[in-house]
């Protein structure tokens, strides 16, 4: 029996209505790590760095998907909360028109200016023209990406997140297989590599346009519409604070680069590389529950349902903390393994890698909560408390630590930064949640 937004979510329903967007978060992030792989052993040291200077500001141009989907699903669960369905039809179509059309535009400007970005950012030689190279190919699946991150959304709102999860598994297994064929076994490197996830972002994006325009079962299909400014303003605000945390973490993740070029050249940046698909892959079981919780609880705001929102911020709470202490526990004991697995071949590589790994693991204690609370409030349609939150996270604290930190600790200092800002941002959060609580009666 389907679970749907309007239930009353006992803990059993709540892990297992988000449990699909939280493996197709994982599986995301899973597949995006095996470039890093398949570069890193079979291409080289330098392609890799290449791969990881390049790769957040790919991210932060994907991250418009994300700002449609999270803060569109808000606005549209909200709707369906209060009875206005073809509206929010109106609204879902909208949105992804929007979505193909931005993200052809964007990907034409990426593709002519990568270059002069790239110089910008600070590579250079040989590190340079591996940056273009790949960014070239995977900005020609840009519409598609930026679809991909928004349908991850959509398919909880329309109450198909199990659906969303096997579109997930497609893309990812596309990009592992062509990543084994094409790098592994036929040697195009780098090329390979960028034609791998180009290919599963093409997939992840048209599976489910083709899906949704078409009769379905769902909640949600594409129709006739027409440019609502108000509803996409609206949705823009929503998803401020989810697009404002990836653009954030891609120019914190150069300002990284930058400081360890400075502390240990190119060993900082692959290390750190390795540390940042490990972190996605982590984070992103935080990040699926709270996309799967969000247009629950928007559904449920709209309807005025305060008592099912003060029961799904306690349990969210409690399955949050559970995640953490699990986590924390996993990064320390598979330091080692996954460092290995990267960097083995390497040996001053593998233990500045596995050193910072050992700090770093204590940030997951802390990250799940600040990410709750932004989602929590991008779902009671308030952007602008979701967007202080994640802004402060992901950029303000983390760049004074990476700044101060190491002129005190040396390298040690950057791979504290990440966990500082962890424990701040946390902070943070429980003060708006107090503060608001007489607002919104969630609590």
């Amino acid at each position: 029996m389907n679970i749907q937004l309007s239930d009353h979510f006992t803990y059993n329903k709540l892990i297992r209505f988000t449990l699909p967007s939280i493996m197709m978060m994982i599986f995301t992030s899973i597949y995006g790590v095996v470039d890093g792989f398949f570069v890193s052993n079979f291409v080289g040291k330098t392609p890799f760095a290449a791969v990881n200077f390049i790769m957040p500001f790919l991210m932060i141009l994907g991250s418009l998907g994300f700002m449609f989907g999270t803060g569109g699903s808000a606005l549209i669960s909200m709707k369906m909360g209060m009875e206005r369905k073809q509206e929010a039809n109106e609204i879902f179509s909208m949105l992804i028109y929007t979505s193909l059309i931005l993200g052809t535009f964007i990907a034409v400007l990426g593709i002519i200016f990568v270059r002069p970005i790239a110089i910008l950012l600070g590579a250079k030689g040989e590190m340079l023209n591996n940056c273009v190279l790949y960014a070239r190919i995977i900005l020609i699946a840009l519409p598609f990406f930026i679809l991909q991150y928004s349908f991850q959304s959509f398919f909880v709102t329309a109450e198909k997140p199990k659906l969303g999860l096997a579109v997930t598994v497609a893309s990812g297994l596309t990009n592992i297989v062509l990543d084994a064929l094409l790098v592994g076994v036929f040697r195009f490197e780098l090329v390979g590599a960028a034609a791998a996830t180009a290919a599963s972002q093409f997939i992840g994006g048209f599976v489910p346009l083709i899906y949704f325009a078409r009769k379905n079962s769902s909640l949600l299909r594409l129709g006739k519409t027409k440019f609502n400014i108000k509803a996409f303003l609206r949705t823009c605000s929503n998803g401020s604070s989810e697009l404002m945390s990836n653009i954030s973490m891609s120019v914190v993740s150069m300002l990284y680069n930058s400081q360890l070029m400075k502390y240990a050249g190119e060993n900082g940046v692959a290390a750190y590389g390795v540390l940042m698909y490990v972190n996605l892959i982590f984070l992103a079981a935080f990040i699926g529950y709270a996309v799967g919780t969000a247009p629950v609880i928007s559904y449920h705001y709209g309807a005025k349902n305060t008592d099912e929102l003060k029961g799904l911020l306690k349990k969210s709470i409690h399955i949050i903390g559970c995640f953490a202490i699990c986590m924390l526990i996993a990064g320390e004991l598979l330091a080692y393994p996954l460092a290995k697995i990267f960097v083995g071949y390497d040996n001053e590589l593998m233990e500045l890698t596995l050193g910072a790994f050992r700090i770093f693991s204590f940030s997951f204690l802390f990250a799940g909560f600040a990410i709750l609370g932004s989602s929590f409030f991008t779902a009671l349609n308030d952007g602008l408390t979701s967007a202080i939150i994640s802004f402060l996270r992901t950029l303000i604290f983390q760049v004074i630590a990476l700044i101060f930190l190491p002129m005190i600790f040396g390298i040690s200092g950057i791979w504290f930064s990440i966990v500082f800002a962890e424990i701040t941002a946390v902070v943070v959060t429980v003060i708006f949640i107090v503060r608001k609580r007489n607002i919104y009666h969630y609590y």
